[in-house]
C-alpha cells in the first residue's frame, strides 16, 4: 500500500523558512570563505574549517526545517539520532573538502570543478543520508532519474557558490550568492523530496505520535546556536563584511604590500624612469639657438 505523503503539512511556513536557513549559512559561510582568501596562509585554515562547518550547518538545518512539514497520514514519523548527526558530520566534511580545495587552488578551472563536484555531492549525501533516518512503518522508495536531477542541481549549487566566494567581492555580492544558492540549495531538497513514495509494510491504523517539529526541534538547538554564533562573528569583523583586502597581506597569503598596489608599481615605475630620463637627457643637450 502506497502511503499519503504530505510535506507542506504547515503550508509555505517551512519552506519560505527553510530557504532562509540555507541563505543565512550560505551568506556566513561565502563570507568567510572570502575572509581566508585576504589573510596570511597560518589563518587561511581555521577561516576555511569556519566556513565549512557554516556552510554544512545550514545545509543541514535547512533540511530538517523543511522535514518539519513532511507527514505520511498512515504512520507516525521518528528519526535515527545517531543517523541524523551523521548526515550533519557529512555535510561539513564534504562541504569542507570542497572548500579547501577552492581556498588554496583558486576558484577557476579543475579546482573549481572539483570543489563543487565534492562539496555538492555532499550537500546530496546529506539529504538522502537524513531521510534514511526516518524511522516509520514502511519503506522509501525513489525515482531514480528525479535522484540524479537533485544530485545535479546540489552540485551546480555548490560550484556557483564557491565561485561567487572566490570573487573576493563586497558584502552585497555575497548577499547576492547567498539567495541564488539559498534557492538552489531548498530546490535541490524539493526535487529529492519529489522522487520519494512511502510503501507502507501494513494497513494498520497508525497510532498517534508526536508531530515531526516536536521531534525535530530539540536537536536543531546546537546548529542554529552555531549559526548565530557565527553570525555574530561577521557582524563584528568589518573586514570580513566588506570583503576588503587587508592592507598588511597580499593576494598570494602572504604579508606585504597588496597585489593591486604592486601590480600598480609594476606597470607604472618604469613609463615613470622612462620618462625621467628623457627629461634628463633633454635638460643635458644644448638648445639650438
Amino acid at each position: 500500500m502506497q502511503g499519503t505523503v504530505d510535506g507542506f503539512s504547515y503550508g509555505l511556513v517551512t519552506p519560505l523558512v527553510a530557504y532562509l536557513m540555507a541563505c543565512l549559512g550560505g551568506a556566513l559561510g561565502l563570507r568567510c570563505t572570502t575572509r581566508a582568501m585576504l589573510v596570511t596562509r597560518s589563518w587561511r585554515p581555521g577561516w576555511l574549517a569556519l566556513g565549512s562547518a557554516v556552510i554544512g550547518s545550514g545545509i543541514w538545518t535547512m533540511h530538517f526545517v523543511a522535514m518539519m512539514g513532511f507527514t505520511v497520514e498512515e504512520t507516525p514519523i521518528h528519526y535515527d539520532k545517531p543517523m541524523t548527526f551523521a548526515s550533519l558530520a557529512v555535510a561539513v566534511v564534504m562541504v569542507g573538502v570542497g572548500i579547501f580545495i577552492v581556498g588554496y587552488k583558486g576558484a577557476r578551472g579543475t579546482a573549481l570543478f572539483t570543489g563543487g563536484t565534492i562539496t555538492g555531492l555532499g550537500i546530496a549525501s546529506m539529504h538522502y543520508l537524513g531521510m534514511a533516518g526516518l524511522q516509520l512503518n514502511g519503506k522509501l522508495e525513489y525515482n531514480t532519474l528525479t535522484v540524479a536531477a537533485s544530485v545535479a542541481i546540489a552540485m551546480a549549487a555548490a560550484t556557483a557558490a564557491l565561485w561567487a566566494a572566490g570573487q573576493v567581492r563586497g558584502f552585497l555580492w555575497s548577499v547576492g550568492a547567498s539567495l541564488v544558492m539559498g534557492l538552489a540549495v531548498s530546490g535541490m531538497h524539493y526535487t529529492g523530496m519529489a522522487a520519494l513514495s512511502v510503501h507502507l509494510h501494513s494497513t494498520q491504523s497508525a497510532t498517534p505520535g508526536d508531530s515531526s517539529a516536536a521531534v525535530l526541534a530539540p536537536m536543531m538547538i546546537g546548529p542554529l546556536a552555531f549559526l548565530l554564533l557565527a553570525g555574530i562573528v561577521v557582524m563584528f569583523d568589518p573586514l570580513m563584511v566588506m570583503g576588503k583586502p587587508d592592507p598588511a597581506v597580499a593576494d598570494d597569503g602572504k604579508p606585504g604590500v597588496p597585489a593591486h598596489s604592486a601590480r600598480s608599481h609594476t606597470v607604472r615605475h618604469p613609463r615613470l624612469r622612462a620618462r625621467r630620463t628623457v627629461d634628463e637627457r633633454r635638460s643635458r643637450t644644448p638648445q639650438n639657438r
